[in-house]
């Protein structure tokens, strides 16, 4: 008899299995961060240092960005069950949106805060590269997960969640994002196409959310209040509702010379006449999310990922209110960004010291604990 050994089994990389259940949604840090920055610049207000600070900001959110991918390569290179797993899982797949507004969000901030530190040049370059892949993979999760909860996730109406919105509001961030770009291109035809496609990726999230939004607003009606720890996914209705303000609103900042008369025009009456209203009802859902909030806080609701929710959304009306300030000229949006942007220091604040405090204590990147063990009922014998 010939004994041969058996091949040792190859021990992943400790840093493999750490990161075995990093999902899509952690790309939410990077969202609340950039946005931070982002929305702070245009505030009606100058203060020392304040410009300083929001660069320091931004510069954290592309840390954040470049960890994360570098992780959630890992991931798909170790895990790739884990991987498939959250795809099919309908509670997981939708956060894969969260990918491509993080690339936007990061590029967007390069050119209005990062470039004091990168000059335009760069900024503009490194806008321009991560607008791309971040509009590329937002239209590929707008297509792929509602079909996966079509045909595999199978999903019921009383399973409605705000997450489903996710990957609709992608497309969003890249048509308020992407005017940006259109003055650092040729005159003509480029600077005219990469404003009128990002009209075209307003049209295409709006009424995508449309579609999607009435079966949240009936869920949350006639199922009653979310799960504790899905609470704070309410206020992902915000994200679609201040993004598109703030869409229309650089739609009509960049449109003359642009686009010929009176199309300019008419983008600077939807700004006003699409925005007002849209905002008034992002201030009723705000107030209907945080009711929720307070309510499930009482109820013993703990710290999860879901508080990030608290500040990409907002932060989406801080800077739809800062464009209706600019189209109106009412001192009002003003004041409302600068109440907005508080309450999104305030949750971005609270948000990475507890996440800061899951990551050193390891509860975080944990997996899911073993299901409680049940004892099986006893069933008498009949003859």
């Amino acid at each position: 008899m010939i004994l041969t050994a058996r091949p040792r089994a190859t021990a992943r990389p400790a840093r493999a299995t750490a990161v075995r259940h990093l999902g899509p949604n952690w790309y939410a840090c990077v969202m609340g961060t950039a946005v931070v920055a982002g929305s702070g610049t245009a505030l009606p207000v100058r203060v020392p240092g304040l410009r300083t600070a929001l660069t320091v900001v931004w510069a954290l959110s592309l840390v954040l960005l470049v960890a994360l991918l570098a992780a959630r390569a890992l991931h798909w290179a170790h895990h790739r069950d884990q991987a498939r797993a959250h795809l099919l899982d309908p509670a997981t797949a939708p956060f894969y949106g969260c990918l491509s507004m993080a690339l936007l969000a990061v590029g967007g901030g390069a050119l209005t805060v990062g470039r004091d530190w990168t000059g335009t040049g760069p900024a503009v370059a490194l806008d321009a590269v991560l607008f791309t892949a971040g509009t590329a993979v937002g239209l590929a999760a707008a297509v792929t997960v509602p079909y996966l909860m079509a045909v595999r996730h199978r999903v019921a109406p009383e399973q409605a969640t705000p997450v489903w919105l996710l990957p609709l509001v992608a497309p969003m961030v890249s048509a308020a994002l992407g005017p940006h770009l259109v003055p650092h291109l040729p005159p003509g035809q480029p600077r005219r196409t990469l404003l009128l496609a990002c009209f075209a990726l307003f049209g295409l999230s709006l009424l995508a959310t449309l579609v999607m939004l009435p079966l949240v607003f009936a869920r949350l009606v006639t199922g009653g209040p979310p799960p504790l720890a899905l609470t704070p996914t309410l206020f992902l209705v915000l994200g679609p509702l201040g993004q598109s303000t703030t869409a229309v609103g650089a739609f009509a900042d960049v449109a003359p010379g642009v686009v010929p008369a009176p199309y300019d025009e008419g983008f600077g009456l939807l700004a006003v006449l699409y925005g007002v209203p849209v905002m008034g009802f992002a201030l009723l859902w705000l107030c209907l999310a945080t009711a929720h909030v307070v309510r499930a806080r009482r109820r013993g609701m703990r710290f999860s990922m879901t508080w990030w929710s608290f500040t990409f959304p907002v932060g989406t009306c801080v800077t739809g209110s800062e464009a209706l300030a600019r189209h109106t000229g009412l001192l009002a949006y003003d004041g409302l960004a600068l109440v907005l942007y508080a309450v999104l220091v305030a949750a971005w604040v609270t948000a990475a010291v507890h996440t800061a405090r899951g990551l050193v204590g390891g509860a975080l990147l944990a997996g899911p604990g073993p299901a409680p063990s049940v004892p099986r009922p006893a069933t008498a014998r009949t003859r």
